[in-house]
C-alpha cells in the first residue's frame, strides 16, 4: 500500500491497480470487528481519496478511448 500520490502518477496502470488494491485492504479493515475506532476516520478518508483517484483515471481512459475511436471515424485524407 502506497500512501503516495506521485507514485501512482508515475505509472498509471499500476497506479490503478495499487489503488484498488488498497481500497480492498481497507474494506477488509473495515469488516473486521476489532477495527480501532480511532482508525476508522483515517482509513475512510483514504478510501474517499483512493476513489476519486479511480474515478479521475477512469474519466481519463474513456475521454482517451473516445478521441481514439472518433479518430478512427474520421476519413483518410488524400
Amino acid at each position: 500500500m502506497t500512501d503516495d500520490p506521485d507514485a501512482m502518477a508515475e505509472d498509471p496502470a499500476a497506479g490503478y491497480a495499487a489503488a484498488m488494491a488498497e481500497l480492498e485492504q481497507i474494506l477488509g479493515d473495515l469488516e473486521r470487528a476489532d477495527l480501532d475506532v480511532d482508525q476508522l476516520g483515517a482509513k475512510v478518508a483514504r478510501a474517499a481519496e483512493l476513489i476519486r483517484s479511480c474515478r479521475a483515471r477512469i474519466s481519463t481512459a474513456r475521454l482517451e478511448v473516445e478521441q481514439i475511436v472518433a479518430d478512427l471515424d474520421d476519413p483518410p485524407l488524400p
